[in-house]
Parts: structure tokens; C-alpha cells; sequence
């Protein structure tokens, strides 16, 4: 482990051009764990030019995973991507499939880093 991450900390999982935003609950240090709260999935793996496409994570299940594969997110990224999130909340098309979203994306950091699930 780099560095020791603190619960309510924002940390990120990247894979392609898509990154999952999530809050610290709790570091299992005898397991090299993270227990996280997806926040958000900031999607740009189409056009990585553009404002990436935004999925509200809130509502979905927390994520216990290797400490290894989270970076620190820092605030300046993070406040405009939740401020966006929130403008979108108030859209009426409402919300893209988040869920769908974060089984695929869940499944990609597994394929891409199957060694560190060992």
C-alpha cells in the first residue's frame, strides 16, 4: 500500500478511459482491503475530448476491494464531476443505467487485474 487511506476519503478505480469514484467506509489492513461507497462512474472510454458521461453510483452496493487498485482522487477533479452530477439529478430524462454500468465496469478491473483478486 502506497499510502494509508481514511475513511470518508474520495478514492478512484480507473479502467480504459472510465473511472469509478468511491468513499472510504473502512480499510481492512490485515486483508489489503478497501470497503467503498461508489460515488459515481465518470465514463469518457468513447470520447476521451469530451466531458465524460456521468452515472450516479449513490444508490448502489458498496465495493470491498484491493487497497492496491485505488489512487487518492483529488478535490479539484472530484467537486466539478459531483456538481455536475447533481445539475443531471434534476434532468428529466433521468438517470442512465447506473447499475448495468457498474457490474460492466466491475467486471473489466476484475479481467484487467485478475493477479491482485488472487
Amino acid at each position: 500500500m502506497n499510502r494509508e487511506f481514511q475513511p470518508l476519503e474520495i478514492l478512484y478505480l480507473e479502467s480504459g478511459g472510465a473511472r469509478l469514484y468511491a468513499e472510504v467506509i473502512q480499510i481492512v489492513k490485515s486483508r489489503q482491503l478497501a470497503w467503498v461507497r461508489p460515488l459515481m462512474l465518470a465514463d469518457a472510454s468513447l470520447n476521451p475530448s469530451e466531458t465524460p458521461t456521468l452515472y450516479d453510483m449513490r444508490n448502489g452496493a458498496d465495493l470491498l476491494w484491493p487497497i492496491a487498485l485505488f489512487r487518492p482522487a483529488l478535490d479539484t477533479e472530484v467537486i466539478p464531476l459531483l456538481v455536475q452530477l447533481e445539475v443531471h439529478q434534476t434532468d428529466k430524462l433521468g438517470p442512465p443505467p447506473a447499475a448495468q454500468q457498474l457490474r460492466a465496469f466491475v467486471e473489466q478491473v476484475w479481467l484487467d487485474h485478475q493477479k491482485v483478486f488472487q
